[in-house]
C-alpha cells in the first residue's frame, strides 16, 4: 500500500569500490538506481557504510539514520515496520 508524504521516497544502491564484477546482475531487471562507488568519488568510504546498511536522509540531504539489514532482517514485522517508520518520518518532515 502506498503512503501520502509530504516528499516523495527515493531508494538507491551504492556499491562498494572493487565489487564491480556483479553490477549488471543486481541491477538486471530493477528499476532502483544503482550508484557505484569509484576512487574519484568514493561515497563508501566517504559515508562510512557497512555491507547493507541503509540510509535514511532528510529534506535537506542530512543524515537522519542508518539502519543495517544484516543486523535487523526485514523478514521480522517489527524490523519491516521500523524501517519504514523510519523513511516515512524522513519524508514527512
Amino acid at each position: 500500500m502506498l503512503e501520502d508524504t509530504a516528499r516523495p521516497i527515493q531508494i538507491l544502491g551504492v556499491n562498494e569500490i572493487g565489487l564491480e564484477s556483479d553490477n549488471e546482475l543486481i541491477t538486471s531487471g530493477r528499476t532502483i538506481p544503482w550508484l557505484q562507488s569509484t576512487s574519484d568519488d568514493d561515497a563508501w568510504t566517504l559515508w562510512n557504510v557497512e555491507y547493507r546498511d541503509v540510509y535514511v536522509v532528510g529534506a535537506d540531504s542530512e543524515h537522519v539514520a542508518t539502519y543495517n539489514l544484516t543486523e535487523h532482517d526485514l523478514a521480522e514485522p517489527a524490523n519491516y515496520s521500523a524501517l519504514k517508520s523510519m523513511l516515512l518520518s524522513a519524508a514527512n518532515e
